[in-house]
């Protein structure tokens, strides 16, 4: 009996078409799936380490004591002891290596809360809709004067990633910048690095058939950067709207956030966004390193 010809394929209907609401107002849209293409990042998922063997090992270094606690917690006592260099923070060297050791979904999560983020401490949550692949420090991914700022440390690699709020009437791109600094450097780098580097608005990172299709440097409204001192990254944020409008001025997110400012970027709130999403990704890429020094500590 000859074969039978496959069924033909059912048709894949049109994406929906995004009518931007007002700011602050939900419509009932749901943030299309992420760029397929952007999707793709070389950054690796980390291997569930919770075994019988780990527990031993914890419980081995917990009656031994701390003289046979080895790995990081000895290379921070060794680090102490020379003179001028200060002990480096826990899970600072963990986090040189957490753009290539942490999963995308731990770096950038899907979903991002914010409470108390947005105006008057108004409730956020960002939802992620492009992921870029880790790339090379360059003007491409990074502002000029934060680029000039790194490259003698030892820029690593870059790491780059949109998210739209919930009304998705708001867009925000945010970039982790991991470089090779000692503790001591970074430091210096994080002290009033805002201020120092003026007008140095971050590129944004489009994507295509999502809420940030035109999302491009026309588009930034606000921005923030900031290096904290307990790790070696910088981190950087810069806002819109989805609707795509052009923006002659953007400002960065300590004069977007000033009492009586009456302009559109303000009472937008794009620089509670930027300066909001900043921070929390700090708390979690702290988490993350944090957690990463235990579990080499125990092993």
């Amino acid at each position: 009996m000859p074969p039978q010809a496959a069924p033909p394929a059912p048709a894949r209907p049109a994406p929906a078409a995004f009518v931007p609401a007002p700011y602050g107002r939900t419509t009932g849209y749901a943030p299309p799936p992420e760029a397929p293409v952007e999707t793709t990042t070389r950054l690796r998922p980390v291997r569930d380490r919770r075994s019988a063997g780990r527990t031993a090992a914890a419980a081995a270094c917990a009656v031994l004591g701390f003289g046979l606690i080895g790995g990081a917690l000895a290379g921070v006592w060794l680090a102490a002891s020379e003179p001028g260099k200060p002990a480096e923070p826990v899970g600072y060297a963990e986090g040189r290596e957490l753009w290539h050791n942490a999963p995308v979904d731990a770096l950038f999560p899907q979903t991002l809360p914010g409470p108390g983020a947005g105006p008057g401490a108004a409730d956020r949550t960002w939802t992620r809709i492009v992921v870029a692949p880790d790339a090379p420090c360059s003007p491409a991914v990074l502002a000029k004067g934060l680029l000039t700022a790194v490259e003698p440390l030892g820029c690593e690699r870059v790491l780059r990633a949109t998210y739209t709020d919930a009304t998705a009437s708001s867009v925000i791109t945010v970039g982790l910048v991991f470089t090779r600094a000692d503790a001591t450097a970074q430091r210096t780098l994080g002290e009033g690095l805002a201020a120092r580097l003026g007008q140095d608005v971050p590129p944004a990172l489009s994507g295509p058939s999502t809420v940030a299709a035109r999302f491009g440097d026309r588009q930034r409204a606000s921005w923030w950067t900031s290096a904290p001192a307990d790790l070696p990254v910088v981190v950087t944020a810069v806002s819109g709207f989805a609707d795509g409008r052009a923006v002659d001025a953007p400002q960065p997110a300590d004069k977007a956030t000033a009492k009586g400012r009456t302009d559109a970027v303000a009472q937008s709130g794009l620089g509670h966004e930027a300066k909001g999403i900043t921070e929390r990704l700090e708390r979690l890429l702290r988490t993350t390193a944090t957690t990463a020094a235990k579990e080499k500590e125990a092993r």
